[in-house]
């Protein structure tokens, strides 16, 4: 079967593409350079946020954030409360940086951390960071979050990789925690092709950053921080350039990929409001549906990269992915269900009982939203979901 709705659609446009040969014209820096600081301010000027560190994909950005916590000094120890319903590289740099992670339950209504889960594990194991996910652009009830973090002292970081525009309380998310990770992968929200940002409203965070993120080296921060770093270290003059003040990463971006960012930011609104008018359609098509259960958050603006939603069961689900398959709509589970389950965790871990996550990975299937999606699609869609009953 021809798929005629693809769960993500390519957001990069002739017009993008017509601004980026024109600047490829002109013989331009392309690795990273001016126009990576100007796509870093503007983001920062849309978002809200003080500082924001262009990277080569949301999984660096995640990556960067565990790394930045970790060289900060600001850990009280290494334990890090990391979310069941997430995706592989919301974890793994927990693993792979030395940290003791500890996994919280999802909550039942945004499929993010669960707030009592986490007031529990605060209290058991004092732990000094904490990673949250907006699953698929839902944010996570921050409020009680928020209230834990000013309890508890822990470091919050947000990933909102697949929630770029959603909003709690009216705040769009991204601006809460003291780091955010985003993702400009083909199909999200915006594209730099690949590309993610890191963001934060500390400047010491953000100098930690830009350096990490270039082999450790301070050639992005500003000549008066350059020049205190080396009058500390005793560093040579002529060594300057290339001493390295940690042990970093090469996770640049170029000004290639910032020239395609810039003209994706200039229409994010119109992206943005797309994306939530169409998961508000399907929220109102499946409200009460029998056999149906939806992500929801009443506080919440919700701009979703897909909408997600549990069948009545494993069976049920199935069913759904067959009349998906049959209508030529692209579906599929939810990212990595719940990550208790994925073989690097269960090798390290052992199984642990996490009920709601558990539901999550054996009943949810993910549907189409994009901006090429008409609220005429979604209705279609919707149609072929409802006229599969609970029960065969």
């Amino acid at each position: 079967m021809t798929l005629r709705y693809r769960l993500a659609d390519g957001t990069i446009d002739r017009h993008d593409v017509e601004l980026l040969i024109e600047w490829l014209k002109t013989d331009p820096w392309l690795t990273m350079g001016p126009l990576t600081e100007e796509f870093e301010g503007r983001w920062t000027r849309w978002l809200g946020v003080p500082h924001a560190a262009f990277v080569n994909s949301g999984s660096s950005a995640n990556l960067l954030m565990y790394y930045a916590a970790l060289c900060s000094g600001r850990l009280r120890n290494r334990r890090v409360v990391v979310p069941a319903v997430s995706w592989a590289t919301t974890v793994a740099p927990a693993l792979q940086l030395g940290f003791e992670p500890i996994m919280c339950e999802a909550d039942r209504d945004t499929f993010g951390l669960d707030p009592a889960h986490l007031e529990a594990l605060c209290k058991a194991h004092d732990p000094a960071a904490v990673i949250l996910v907006h699953v698929l652009g839902v944010p996570v009830d921050l409020e009680p979050i928020m209230r834990l973090k000013e309890r508890y002292g822990f470091l919050l970081m947000e990933d909102c990789c697949a929630a770029t525009g959603s909003r709690y309380d009216g705040r769009l998310v991204g601006t809460f925690g003291d780091m955010s990770a985003f993702s400009f992968y083909f199909g999200h929200h915006l594209s730099t092709i690949e590309g993610g940002m890191v963001c934060t409203g500390a400047e010491a965070l953000h100098d930690i950053l830009l350096q990490i993120r270039s082999h450790g080296w301070p050639k992005n921060l500003s000549p008066e921080k350059e020049a205190l770093q080396a009058r500390k270290h005793g560093v040579l003059e002529f060594n300057r350039r290339f001493t390295f003040y940690y042990p970093g990463f090469n996770v640049r971006s170029t000004d290639l990929n910032a020239r395609i960012g810039l003209s994706q930011l200039a229409r994010a609104d119109r992206v943005v409001a797309r994306r939530i008018e169409n998961h508000a359609a399907y929220l109102s098509r499946f409200a009460g549906a029998p056999g149906f259960t939806c992500q929801r958050n009443p506080r919440a603006t919700i701009c979703s990269i897909s909408f997600v939603a549990l069948a009545a069961s494993l069976e049920h689900r199935d069913r759904v992915g067959k009349a998906l398959d049959a209508h030529g709509i692209e579906t599929r589970p939810l990212g990595g269900g719940n990550m208790s389950r994925q073989p690097f965790w269960v090798e390290r871990y052992g199984a642990q009982p996490f009920p709601v996550a558990d539901e999550i990975h054996e009943r949810s299937f993910m549907l189409p939203n994009h901006p090429g999606l008409s609220e005429e699609d979604v209705h279609r869609i919707a149609d072929v979901v409802l006229a599969v009953p609970p029960e065969p």
